[in-house]
This record gives structure tokens, sequence and C-alpha cells, in this order.
């Protein structure tokens, strides 16, 4: 049985248990890919090297992570977004339309660094809560946010375009420039989505809550709103620090700063923030480790999940596996399709994202696809764009992207839900997206 084969159905058979929900990650993960290589014909003792490759990739996302969930566990314990969520509901109003608007734009505004686990770290915290107390689903944040960041993640510095220009030898600039209108109008398609969504789900609310319900919820004044979840902070939550809070918000934003700037690793940086977090806040050491034992459980239970993923990642690529799924996806197309090549994976772009890691996407597909499209006359770039613009959206909504478990441990949602979730409408962008580039010229029929 050839390598892409077993790739295939092993990546179909993840993806599958992870949407059903009758496994963990963790098992969908290391058992599968496990079974495969072995049946492939390769050893324990190369399995042991395609574990170590695969956990050095992940390893500094496992680290964030642990460190990332604490210390924004801290800061929600000591009450630091209390007051934001609490003004962000009497500017609301309870308008569940304008608080995804909000989403959308805040990830944009968060994603300007290119880095999708800041983005996630950034915004979920932040947002969480607040979708809790309008009654709004927590995936319809995931969706607004996973959209608007691959949107921005078109960016010369994010790196999709990086793989891309470095295949075809030009400068990632010179790639960019023609894709700002599209970011631009993606990012108005992101907004309507939101409105569109946003008024489904306020339906939703209405319905399954009644208005009386919402009302007594939600529909308050601006000071009533601030007076309550001060209130609501500083009554139920006993760890709730409010003479602290500028020192903590100044931490906050300082660790903020140094993830964007990249002047230190995220891991560092989130581990300095835990280190002067905690004895701020909590000059006993006995409460210090209580801080700590409540949140290592979210905390470790994700970074086993990335760390599963490493050995799944590990164990495709150095078999071999996805490069081979990439190449012979390509070759058993038939040759009346080949000059329509770069629309047709395109189009397939987004469910590419459930199948291939970004490497093997950009450095496995799209070289075979481009070179033979490029037999038929279609230029290079626009092989590149319909297959950037085709796959880029779906990139938060994929199993293959460490920083969707980030999005997921920070909100403790699950994987197959997430994707049936959000898997219709994120295509439906790209699709979208798609055919508007063809008809400004950006890519060649």
């Amino acid at each position: 049985m050839s390598l892409s084969v077993i790739g295939f159905l092993t990546i179909l058979v993840i993806v599958a248990l992870l949407i059903s929900g009758k496994v963990t990650p963790i098992v969908a993960m290391v058992i599968p890919p496990i079974i495969a290589a072995l049946i492939a014909g390769f050893t324990f003792s190369e399995l042991g090297t395609f574990f170590d490759d695969g956990i050095a990739t992940v390893i500094s996302v496992a680290v964030m992570f642990i460190f990332a969930i604490i210390f924004f566990g801290i800061m929600q314990d000591v009450g630091l977004f209390d007051p934001i969520i609490s003004k962000m509901v009497a500017w609301s109003r309870g308008n569940v339309i304008l608080v995804s608007i909000a989403t959308v734009l805040i990830a944009t505004i968060a994603q300007l660094d290119g880095s999708g686990a800041s983005t996630f770290l950034i915004t979920i915290p932040a947002l969480l809560p607040l979708y809790k107390r309008l009654k709004m689903n927590p995936y319809l944040l995931l969706l607004l946010v996973g959209g608007a960041a691959a949107i921005m993640n078109m960016l010369p510095w994010a790196g999709p375009l990086g793989r891309t220009a470095s295949v075809l030898g030009m400068d990632v600039t010179e790639l960019w420039q023609p894709l700002i209108p599209i970011q631009v109008i993606g990012m108005v398609l992101m907004l309507v989505l939101a409105v569109l969504l946003g008024m489904r789900e306020q339906r939703r609310i209405i319905k399954k809550y009644g208005s009386l319900e919402l009302a007594a919820t939600i529909d308050m004044t601006a000071d009533d709103a601030i007076n309550d979840g001060q209130e609501t902070a500083e009554d139920a939550n006993s760890l709730a620090r409010p003479k602290l809070l500028w020192i903590n918000a100044a931490l906050a934003i300082t660790i903020i700063a140094l993830l964007m700037s990249g002047i230190i690793p995220a891991g560092l940086a989130f581990m300095i923030g835990v280190a002067i977090a905690l004895p701020i806040n909590y000059p006993n050491t006995k409460d210090q480790m209580d801080r700590i034992r409540a949140h290592a459980p979210s905390a470790l239970t994700m970074a086993s999940i990335i760390l599963a993923a490493g050995l799944f990642l590990g164990i495709l690529n150095g078999t071999g596996m996805l490069n081979a799924i990439a190449t012979d996806a390509v070759n058993i197309l038939p040759a009346s399709v080949a000059p329509y090549l770069h629309i047709i994976i395109g189009i397939l772009g987004v469910p590419f994202d459930l199948l291939l890691s970004t490497d093997a996407y950009y450095f496995g597909l799209f070289p075979v696809a481009e070179q033979i499209a490029a037999t038929y006359g279609v230029p290079s770039l626009s092989t590149a764009y319909a297959m950037i613009i085709g796959n880029i959206v779906g990139t938060f909504v994929s199993p293959l992207a460490p920083a969707v478990w980030l999005a997921l441990g920070l909100s403790g949602l699950e994987m197959g839900k997430h994707l049936r979730y959000s898997l219709f409408w994120l295509w439906g962008l790209a699709l979208v997206l798609l055919f508007i580039a063809v008809m400004m010229g950006l890519i060649q029929v």
C-alpha cells in the first residue's frame, strides 16, 4: 500500500475521530499514526526519531500553552477583565450584533503581528466571559476570531506568503501587494458575516431564554452594568484584587507587548508574567500554589494534546506521507482537468487544510501544482493566488494548526464542534473571495 494512501486514510480516521467526539484528541492523534507507520514498514526505532522531530516542532507551543493558561487564569482570578466586560456589556446594551462586529475588529488588530497564537491569547480571555454573560455561543467567538485572523494572515510576515514566495523565488512584498484588495474585501465580508451570524445568534438567545430573562441578564444601563460587574467580582470572587487593577493591567499589557514584539519567546514572556503576577497578588506561598493547582488541569491537558499533535505531525512528515499525498493528489487528475488545476485546488483549499499541514500544502502540493499548471500556460502567480486565497481562510479551523488547539484550550471547547460550526461559513467565505479574485483578474482561468 502506497504512503499516500496510508497517510490519507490515517488523516481521514483522525479527523473522523475528532468530529465524532468518541475519543479524546490524544487518543486520536497518537494511535492511528503509530499504526499507520508500522503498516508502512517503519520500525519502532524510526518511530522514536519521528517522535523527537515532531516534539521539537511543538515543544515551544506546549510550554507557552502551560504558562499562558496559568497567566490568564490568574488575571481572571484577580478580576482584571471584569471592568472591561462590564463596560462592553453597557456599550453593547446587550446587542449581540455589536459584540460580533467588535470581535472581528479586535481580532484584526491582534493579528497584525502575524501570529495566530498571540491573537487567540489576546482575544479569547478578554471576550469569552462577555460571550458567556450574553449567553452567546462561544463557537461563534472562535469562528469570528479565526476568520478575521486568517484574512489578516495574508500579511507578508505571516507564514503562508513567506512559504509561497520562497517556492517562487520572489520578494514576499511583491507577492503580497496584489492581495491587499482581497484582504480589504475579505475583512468587509467578515464584518457582514458577523452581522448575519449576530442576528441569527440574537434570535437563538431570545428563543431559548425568552425576552424577559434576556432583558434581566443583559439589558441594563451603563452605570448598572459597571456596578453590577464590580459587585459580582467582589462578592463572588474572593480572589479578586480590585486595588491592584492597574498594576495587573500594566503587567498584562507588558506581557502582550513582549509577545507581539517577538523580543523574547512567547513561553518565556508568560513564564515571567506568572512569576511576577503570583507574588504581587498572592504574597502567601500556599495561595500561590493553590492558583497554580487551580489552572494546572487545563494547562496540562491542552499541552498534552499539543505534544500528541507533535507526534502526529512528526510521523506524517518523517515517513513522507504528507509529501506523498500532495504529489499523488495532483498526479491522479485526468489531463482534461490539468489546465484548471489551480482553480480546483483553490476551491478545495479549506478541506485541504484538514488533510495537509501548512508546510505540506505550500512546500509539497504547491510546487507540483504550479509546474503542471505552467505547462498549460497558467502563470505561476495565478496558481499561487488561487491556492493562497482558497486555503488561507480555513487556517484556524484545521486540527493540524497548533494555534487552533490553543484557542480550544483557552475557551474550553471541542475541535469536532468547532469544525461543525465554522467549516461551512469559512469555506463559503473562501469560495466568494476566490470568485472575486478571478473577476478582478488576479487569478487567470
